[in-house]
């Protein structure tokens, strides 16, 4: 999570009048409350949720999306002080599903010691997870940490921040020895060495394979596609009004300028998928896609096209931008998703949902909010504000008696559910990527090409192909 402030507002944001698609699918939502409940117990019975995570979500009104999801998430200092309760106890319950007779948890942070906004964010995961009973200690892996140190914080908190010590296979501070190690680190510049070949009686959560060394988005958006369409069966719904389409391409290099024919052609396909799927909907608007890196985080490495020509012949500044992502990764790998505009505002400016899980339970969210950004472009970047969703009662109680479109607390409800297939998603992801954490290359096999698969498919589109299984991919 990037530095960013806080905006005050007691309003629910405004969505655009052209919203109205959004109000069906509510009434929807609502109308299956009962066998979306009993759909989601029944596959949380098959698959065991990620530790926590959050959700990037777009309202365009025609269509609700994920448009990326987090498994290391950085925004708890974000969520309203009222979201504590439900926080601390989807905490303790996924506290016992993993460890039940745990009394010691070493929190690792991302290694960046200096910015005010993440350190928040660690203090408040210490605060959540000390409170169900667990003796919480931050651990860093920078080299520039190397004895225990305090930082002082906003409103006089304090968080001590020590280094990281490896005991034979297990790993905890010098007089620390955890039954717990929670990554709050993504791993974006690979997995240290402190952190592999563990004792197994040691729980380390996320898996490593859950970081950036191995996860690639377009793997996990095939596992979203899975999702969305079993749900979207379920409640009669077409699957692409919650799933974007998406493409991959590999062997990129920006600053030489290599791949830029794969990803032009994939640009102009995925745009022409869109451009029916608008046709089929009556949607007029023009359509754009999102080119951003297929490993990474924090809004870098990414940029909204509208059409192919726009990838090619990019400028010196242009490809830099997108060469490097956080941890100086290089880009190698893009993910090629389609743009899903939002249609939300708050006083005038920008806005998007995040959602936020530990377990399999939405403990809160925010919106994310630009002054300078607009419709079709990525919020994550430095100006961003922050309004914390304003839950009037939990989210997860929806009014099934209100009016589509006039109760914050059932717009709220369709984010979590979306939120939620996300997790879900994120689940099946790792089930299948726990091998690829022994061998890293793996990860960028397990998405086949898409245009060879697309060429296998032939030019069938119904059912919509998988993600990696056509050139295109819906929705995730």
């Amino acid at each position: 999570m990037q530095p960013g402030t806080f905006m005050q507002t007691s309003s629910v944001p405004v969505l655009a009048a052209s919203a109205g698609p959004i109000l069906e699918f509510e009434r929807r939502i609502l109308d299956s409350m009962v066998d979306i409940e009993h759909w989601f117990r029944q596959s949380w019975q098959e698959h065991t949720p990620p530790f926590y995570g959050s959700v990037d979500l777009r309202n365009a009104g025609f269509k609700l999306a994920p448009v990326d999801m987090n498994l290391f998430p950085g925004g708890f200092n974000n969520l309203a002080e009222d979201t504590l309760p439900c926080t601390v106890q989807a905490a303790h319950i996924a506290i016992e599903r993993f460890c039940p007779d745990a009394r010691k948890l070493l929190l690792i942070p991302e290694r960046h010691t200096r910015n005010v906004f993440y350190l928040q964010n660690v203090a408040r995961l210490v605060r959540v997870l000390t409170t169900p009973g667990l003796d919480v200690r931050v651990g860093s892996l920078s080299p520039e940490v190397t004895a225990p140190t305090v930082i002082t914080l906003p409103g006089e908190e304090r968080l001590t921040v020590e280094p990281v010590r490896r005991h034979g296979n297990r790993v905890g501070l010098v007089d620390f020895d955890p039954c717990i190690v929670l990554l709050n680190n993504d791993l974006s510049a690979g997995i240290p060495s402190q952190l592999r070949d563990l004792d197994p009686t040691q729980t380390l959560l996320p898996p490593l394979h859950a970081g950036w060394a191995v996860r690639r988005k377009s793997n996990y958006f095939q596992c979203y596609d899975e999702v969305a369409q079993q749900f979207a069966q379920l409640i009669g719904v077409d699957p692409w009004t919650i799933n974007p389409l998406f493409a991959r391409c590999g062997m990129v290099d920006f600053r030489e300028k290599v791949g830029e024919e794969c990803l032009a052609n994939s640009v102009d396909r995925l745009l022409a998928e869109i451009r029916e799927r608008y046709r089929e909907h009556e949607i007029r608007e023009r359509p754009f896609v999102i080119v951003k890196a297929d490993a990474g985080t924090y809004g870098m490495g990414i940029m909204t096209v509208r059409d192919a020509s726009e990838v090619v012949g990019l400028n010196r500044k242009q490809r830099n931008k997108m060469a490097v992502v956080k941890e100086g990764l290089e880009v190698s790998e893009v993910i090629i998703q389609e743009g899903v505009p939002t249609y939300e505002t708050i006083e005038q400016a920008v806005a998007e949902p995040v959602v936020y899980m530990i377990d399999r339970y939405v403990v809160g969210g925010f919106y994310r909010v630009h002054r300078e950004r607009g419709i079709d472009e990525n919020l994550n970047a430095p100006g961003m504000e922050f309004v914390p969703l304003a839950f009037a009662n939990p989210c997860n109680l929806p009014n099934v008696q209100a009016k589509p479109g006039s109760s914050a607390q059932n717009r709220f409800y369709c984010y979590g559910v979306i939120g939620r297939l996300a997790l879900l998603a994120a689940s099946i992801e790792l089930e299948r990527t726990e091998l690829a954490a022994l061998a890293p290359d793996a990860a960028r096999t397990l998405t086949p090409d898409p245009a060879a698969a697309r060429a296998a498919e032939g030019k069938q589109r119904h059912p919509v192909p998988l993600a990696g299984q056509g050139g295109v991919r819906a929705a995730p």
